[in-house]
């Protein structure tokens, strides 16, 4: 038997179901009247199903949310304490004191000693901070040439290296007389601190026992 409904285009369906939505809202007649024919058609529908009745295909689970992981920028490490910061600075004015008295000759006022006492603990300091420096440290001049001697500064000359006193004016290259030849560090080696040694003691204190 032909479905009467397979004559119907898509277009006649869709203004029927149009028709048939607002009448079904605004009569209950025609929706009392439509109701038994749609039961019938859904009676039909399942009678067609096969034995056991197959059930319905199962809707697709929808993805467990998944949280929302908040990623916190890295925190930087907290800073060391000064005392560990400057541990090797510390260090070398420990060791300058050691050998050279140095701290003492400092923090001594020498305003009322002669000259001869005072050249006399200079030279002690001297040869104590001269030991410990070319111990640890490599120094060389910043220029080669002796000081007195006529030097050119080139254009594009490093300001850190080299300093221009006296009257400076124009444009490089400049050319003067050199009066102090510089210092540059070359080799640095200090010895590691340890973590069990509170670098802010430059000397302790000596107690001598009767």
């Amino acid at each position: 038997m032909t479905d009467p409904s397979a004559s119907l285009s898509f277009f006649a369906r869709f203004w029927l179901a149009w028709l048939c939505f607002w009448r079904c809202l605004v009569s209950r007649e025609f929706a009392q009247a439509v109701l038994p024919a749609s039961r019938a058609y859904d009676a039909g529908t399942l009678a067609q199903l096969p034995a056991g009745g197959a059930e319905p295909a199962a809707l697709p689970r929808p993805e467990a949310t998944k949280p929302l992981v908040v990623v916190k920028p890295a925190e930087p490490p907290p800073a060391p304490p000064p005392e560990r910061e400057h541990a090797s600075a510390l260090s070398l004015l420990g060791m300058l004191q050691r050998e050279g008295r140095f701290v003492d000759f400092l923090q001594e006022n020498v305003a009322a000693f002669s000259d001869a006492e005072v050249g006399a603990a200079a030279r002690i300091v001297h040869e104590g901070c001269r030991k410990v420096v070319n111990q640890y440290l490599t120094l060389q001049p910043v220029l080669p040439q002796s000081e007195g001697d006529n030097v050119t500064v080139p254009a594009g000359f490093d300001a850190q290296r080299t300093r221009l006193t006296g009257n400076v004016a124009g444009q490089p290259p400049y050319s003067g007389t050199l009066r102090h030849h510089g210092w540059v560090t070359t080799e640095v080696k200090f010895p590691s601190v340890s973590p069990s040694m509170d670098p802010r003691v430059l000397a302790p204190a000596e107690v001598e026992l009767a």
